[in-house]
């Protein structure tokens, strides 16, 4: 039998996991986006990147909602503590890794 919640918590993980996404994608692609000298962009972050973090971070954090709650059968608090340490690391992977990709538009190249 279904526990009562399971629905509408596996909801809130995905709802998390699409608004974590959309933030660390839009503070982390920024720089590459607005453009640097001479205007120059990288719209991969718009086309590879940016789907790649906003669709794929809730439906991680939905895989850890099913992995934890339903799998190993944990309660409802440990599963949203797991997806929510797990929305933490992810944010800042993500981070780092955009912030990698967007060096050579934010180095302060001064003589």
């Amino acid at each position: 039998m279904a526990r009562a919640t399971d629905g509408w918590a596996g909801c809130l993980a995905v709802v998390a996991g699409f608004v974590t996404g959309v933030v660390a994608w839009g503070v982390g692609a920024a720089p590459g986006l607005r453009g640097a000298f001479e205007d120059e962009r990288d719209w991969s972050l718009l086309y590879l990147d940016g789907p790649v973090v906003i669709f794929g971070t809730p439906a991680l954090a939905l895989g850890v909602w099913a992995l934890v709650g339903g799998v190993l059968r944990a309660r409802d608090r440990t599963a949203a503590v797991a997806v929510v340490l797990v929305l933490a690391a992810v944010a800042w992977g993500c981070g780092e890794w955009l912030e990698w990709r967007t060096d050579r538009f934010t180095r302060d190249e001064s003589w």
